[in-house]
């Protein structure tokens, strides 16, 4: 599981809902900026990862669970 997998995940995460990153972080109860690809990184270049409190707002909010999100990375190792 890499930065790029947990991001990629969220990304299509919420395309499966119809949703842009922000939208998703809306309907979670985030900021809507949470998912922005500006905040993926410091700016030192060190990678910052998502919560895990933020993926479960996300998964609840769309009546979801991890195991269905962890499929999105899967998917991601697949096609590369």
């Amino acid at each position: 599981m890499t930065h790029d997998d947990i991001w990629g995940a969220i990304e299509q995460f919420a395309a499966s809902r119809q949703l842009s990153c922000s939208g998703l972080a809306k309907k979670g109860g985030l900021d809507p900026t949470t998912f922005n690809k500006s905040k993926r990184w410091s700016k030192f270049g060190q990678p910052r990862w998502p919560s895990m409190g933020s993926i479960a707002k996300i998964l609840l909010a769309a009546d979801s669970n991890i195991e269905e999100f962890t499929r999105f990375m899967a998917g991601r190792k697949e096609r590369s």
